[in-house]
């Protein structure tokens, strides 16, 4: 991206701290935001990692050097043991609180040591003590969601309003005061927000305070853009009482060798994915993946692969196996043979994958996924059907707009409550390459206003140089 040319003098700087949830889901599109920050003048940018996470940071500093972009490298908490609490809430919370107690020491000892230190703290939604600290420090923090706007709306009306879930899983869970009136199954809501619901322990009380946090938050960023969730922006602003709401994606790389080396390198080298996929006919090709830490049960992975074999489509697989431990809990690698019936028109990646590489291809016509937000924004932005099968947390929420709401997706599957037959699974695969079906006309429409959002004058670039200058205002209000 070029850099806008006006010019700003040395006492209009505008520092950034930003901070990342440790991960690579939420630290990737920080670092995208990032990189379209920097391309503004007169901002100079902090940004906190932990030593894991540094690699992620590498080329963004290569692109960006030192005095505009810098990092703060802080210890990582130590993993919380495999055995705590009731599971994943409890492992979160711990990791956020060790996060907490590590940081928020160092940083106030940073901030007034610093001979220019950050005028605002954007952090990563889990984060929401930062929202204290920064009220200690003075200063505006900005909430950085990894999410889309109406899942963390469906978030934000759990942990305040607390609705009672009921006795079954079947038990719907409505929310009348969002657009559309999305309801939901109990199974369906967060599994964050079920554990409180039934154990109101001091992790869940953490928890909910973390989230009340971004709620009182001086602002919110998004990942998204007003042609896709629109009407979830406006909802927001209203309940929130304040218009600091910005849209500013798709946060996505534009050049191929940034998209490359996005994330990590390929089990399979990128190269040699272009080259299979230069080989393929026009939207011939179904790429599958269920994200970066996605697992699929046995059930999950038999009727997978069995319907991708009996689909007959080109297709790309993009799985990650599972260690000994996630075995004994049910979790399945690709079974045997599988490979060898499908061999010359499907392409099996282990581990990660340059997803972007491969949905802005020619030859993709549609994405079997998670619904992760990442893989959300990735796919609508490449305008490919999306096919969902959404797992846990806000993919069913994504699911929902994509499917019901966007016209660009086709049901497919929903957690382990609902797996497609294989015979099932096998039609939708053949029609969804189909190039006259709704969803892909839609899904061209969507991307051609995802493209638009972020060229000069468009709706995110707007709402980008719009959050510059209100930060920017209140820093100079002081």
């Amino acid at each position: 991206m070029e850099k806008k040319q006006e010019m700003a003098g040395p006492d209009r700087i505008l520092h950034l701290l930003l901070y990342p949830f440790p991960g690579s889901s939420h630290t990737i599109p920080i670092l995208d935001l990032a990189h379209r920050l920097l391309a503004r003048p007169g901002i100079t940018i902090t940004i906190l990692v932990t030593p894991g996470n540094l690699p992620l940071l590498q080329p963004l500093l290569a692109a960006h050097p030192h005095p505009s972009l810098q990092p703060l490298i802080l210890p990582a908490p130590p993993p919380p043991p495999t055995s705590t609490g009731t599971g994943p809430l409890n492992r979160l919370v711990s990791i956020i609180r060790g996060l907490h107690d590590l940081h928020s020491p160092a940083l106030l000892d940073w901030f007034s040591s610093h001979a220019s230190p950050p005028n605002a703290i954007v952090s990563d939604f889990f984060l929401g003590w930062t929202h204290h600290l920064a009220r200690q420090l003075g200063i505006p923090r900005v909430v950085f969601s990894p999410s889309g706007v109406f899942g963390l709306s469906i978030n934000f009306s759990l942990w305040r309003d607390l609705p009672k879930l009921g006795d079954t899983p079947e038990n719907e869970i409505s929310f009348p005061k969002l657009p559309n009136c999305p309801s939901y199954p109990v199974w369906q809501i967060p599994e964050a927000y079920r554990n409180y619901a039934e154990v109101m322990d001091p992790s869940s009380e953490f928890h909910r305070d973390s989230m009340l946090a971004d709620v009182a938050s001086w602002g919110l960023v998004f990942n998204s853009f007003a042609e896709l969730e629109g009407e979830y922006i406006e909802y927001l602003k209203r309940d929130l009482g304040h218009d600091r709401v910005w849209a500013v994606g798709p946060l996505l790389p534009t050049q191929d060798d940034q998209v490359v080396h996005r994330g990590g390198p390929s089990s399979i080298p990128a190269h040699e994915v272009m080259t299979w996929l230069d080989s393929c006919q026009d939207g011939s090709v179904v790429y599958v993946c269920f994200g970066s830490r996605g697992m699929l049960t046995s059930k999950q992975m038999d009727e997978l692969t069995a319907g991708l074999d009996q689909s007959k489509v080109r297709f790309i697989l993009c799985v990650r196996n599972p260690d000994g431990r996630q075995v004994a809990t049910g979790y399945s690698s690709i079974p045997d043979g599988f490979e060898d019936r499908v061999v010359g028109r499907g392409l099996v990646i282990r581990g990660w994958a340059p997803q972007l590489l491969i949905l802005r291809h020619r030859a993709v016509g549609a994405f079997l996924t998670h619904c992760g937000w990442n893989s959300t924004i990735e796919g609508v932005t490449a305008g490919v059907v999306m096919l969902t099968w959404p797992m846990k947390a806000d993919q069913f929420t994504n699911a929902k707009l994509l499917a019901d709401q966007l016209g660009v997706g086709i049901r497919v599957g929903e957690g382990t409550m609902n797996i497609p037959e294989a015979v099932e699974l096998a039609r939708i695969l053949t029609d969804s390459v189909n190039g006259a079906r709704p969803e892909r006309v839609r899904a061209k429409e969507i991307s051609i206003a995802a493209l638009s959002a972020m060229k000069p004058e468009g709706s995110s670039d707007h709402d980008l140089d719009d959050f510059v200058k209100r930060i920017s205002e209140v820093k100079m209000s002081k």
